[in-house]
């Protein structure tokens, strides 16, 4: 089969289109036929392999997964012994952590669910990875309620095109901050006002906010916790690194004196109930992916190569003939 490989850490330039092995799929995982995969920031950091990554086991001194892709949707070609949840033809998808930028690939039953049929391949692809920051960010760090008041910062990007909707199916009223060219777009998914940032600084304006998702750009931790009720949650999920090290450094201590709690989102807990969850969200409309750029899988560099430059409007994908 053919695939992905990254056999060394560096630009985009590392990734080779290589023929590889198809596996064979262990007593608890399913072997599917990739028909689309998208990308994430987290496979920019695993190629790249800054010293966190790979003090986190990502590998020393060259990557420990050669083929990386997280997001996945295709056709299940075989089954384990112990898979009870899926058989041979179902169509699926799912946040597989790596993997996912070939032909094939086996993946743990727990980590898939069923395609919703009324959306596309390309279009599952582009879900798993960001709605779980969006979804677990704003419900479990944030502890989002019906009626707060909601503002997403970076609502253009991947994770934020998907806080915008999520928040809007828990009942909040959400204000969207993005660049003039996303405005009409933020509109689209159901923000309820957009602010551009380009013209406009939300944390100077006097509006305040019940719960604030980070999820793109940079302000300080001060100018949040301006922007934020007196009871208000700051979730950072993404940004400049400045944002994240302010968030895991100053977070918790700002979070110790008044009522506001302000911290980290820290990468996204993969799990097949909140994979549901989504699912049915997608199932019911409320959350319609939103696709900037097709690649096929040879031009999967290039892809990644248009995602590090920050401009992406929603995700992008690459499509496997």
């Amino acid at each position: 089969m053919k695939a992905i490989v990254c056999t060394k850490y560096g630009t985009p330039d590392v990734l080779q289109l290589k023929e590889v092995e198809k596996r064979t799929p262990k007593d608890d995982e399913v072997l599917v036929k990739v028909h689309a995969a998208s990308v994430n920031i987290l496979d920019l950091g695993r190629m790249r392999g800054p010293l966190l990554v790979r003090l986190l086991g990502g590998g020393l001194l060259e990557p420990k997964n050669k083929i990386l892709g997280a997001d996945v949707a295709g056709r299940v070609e075989a089954v384990g012994s112990n898979v009870k949840q899926f058989h041979p033809g179902d169509e699926v998808f799912g946040d597989i952590s790596a993997g996912g930028f070939a032909e094939y690939v086996c993946a743990a039953e727990k980590f898939l669910v069923l395609k919703p049929a009324n959306i596309s391949f390309e279009a599952a692809a582009a879900v798993p990875v960001v709605a779980f920051t969006a979804l677990q960010g704003l419900r479990d760090k944030g502890q989002i309620q019906p009626g707060q008041k909601v503002l997403i910062n970076g609502a253009s990007g991947g994770v934020g095109t998907f806080a915008v909707q999520i928040a809007k199916s828990f009942g909040a009223e959400v204000t969207a901050v993005c660049s003039s060219r996303n405005m009409e777009m933020a509109r689209s998914i159901g923000a309820d006002q957009v602010i551009d940032y380009t013209k406009e600084d939300f944390t100077q304006n006097g509006q305040q906010y019940d719960l604030i998702l980070a999820a793109n750009g940079y302000h300080p931790i001060s100018a949040y916790k301006r922007a934020l009720t007196p009871k208000g949650i700051y979730v950072a999920a993404g940004g400049s690194l400045a944002q994240v090290f302010e968030s895991l450094l100053l977070g918790p201590l700002n979070s110790r004196t008044g009522g506001q709690k302000m911290g980290f989102m820290g990468i996204a807990k993969i799990n097949q109930q909140d994979l549901v969850f989504i699912k049915g969200l997608l199932e019911a409309s409320k959350v319609v992916p939103v696709i900037d750029r097709r690649y096929p899988l040879s031009e999967t560099a290039e892809a990644l190569r248009y995602l590090g430059e920050g401009h992406a409007r929603g995700k992008v994908v690459i499509t496997v003939e």
